[in-house]
């Protein structure tokens, strides 16, 4: 998962339709960004502790808002940064003071729970333009990313993914959580992985899939609405099929959970 978090990506200075185009403003436990950002560009949401939202935008204005909440935490310690890179925005929640937020997402330098009685955490809202593919990563929390136009990658630890989007590729994981999928489209050819470890993954894909399968589970059951064209074995809890004509690798796996692949009319 740190890796995930962590991926590598460059962070030359960011294309000039951005530049004088953002605000940016942040309260003592608020944070507001908003910024134009260019169709097939990236919006990146980092956090620790608290979920994200994202809901559909208007125009070609990305908007973020970050909320502070907790019962016996002290709230001034997690500070907000925004990084902007080759590909798009970053917006990093960061608890520690030598903590930083780039391009690769928010990188952490200590252990804020060892503060004793710390229960700070912060919520994200993003509101979505059509055609920016965003990328959401906490560590305790759920995703929640509704009206997406374009790709979504989304990863936490500890929480539940629902991901739908008009246009995909979706790619989630967790490891405490379901994962719930939905692309109405899905162009190009790239790979889909579905993971958790304690949760269901359902996914509901386009009628016109193409694939190569790979469904396993431990404790549960498996089930597709796709004709499948079984390779090897057969077995009750670990499928390798091919759908349609194959191509792209699709894979939901999870230890404790079902897994559901559905068809879209």
């Amino acid at each position: 998962m740190l890796r995930m978090l962590s991926a590598a990506l460059a962070v030359a200075a960011f294309a000039a339709p951005l530049a004088g185009q953002q605000s940016t403003t942040s309260a003592s436990n608020t944070f507001d960004w908003s910024g134009e950002i260019p169709a097939g560009s990236w919006i990146r949401v980092r956090d620790l502790n608290g979920g994200i939202s994202v809901e559909p935008g208007t125009g070609n204005t990305v908007q973020v808002h970050g909320e502070k909440q907790w019962r016996r935490g002290d709230p001034s310690h997690v500070r907000f940064e925004v990084y902007k890179g080759s590909d798009g925005v970053t917006v990093c929640a960061l608890w520690n003071a030598d903590d930083t937020c780039d391009a690769s997402g928010m990188h952490s330098h200590g252990d804020h729970h060892t503060r004793d009685g710390d229960d700070v955490s912060v919520h994200f809202t993003v509101h979505l333009p059509a055609g920016v593919k965003v990328d959401v990563g906490t560590v305790n929390g759920s995703l929640d990313v509704q009206g997406a136009r374009a790709e979504v990658v989304a990863t936490t630890v500890n929480g539940r993914i629902d991901a739908a989007t008009a246009q995909g590729p979706v790619r989630a994981e967790t490891v405490n959580g379901s994962i719930n999928v939905r692309m109405d489209s899905l162009p190009g050819s790239g790979d889909l992985d579905y993971s958790t470890v304690n949760g269901s993954v359902t996914a509901m894909l386009p009628a016109s899939l193409s694939a190569e399968l790979d469904m396993e589970t431990v404790n549960g059951s498996i089930s597709s609405d796709f004709p499948l064209t079984v390779s090897g074995k057969l077995s009750p809890r670990h499928i390798r099929a091919t759908i349609g004509s194959g191509g792209r690798e699709l894979r939901l796996h999870t230890v404790n959970g079902s897994i559901e692949l559905r068809k879209l009319d």
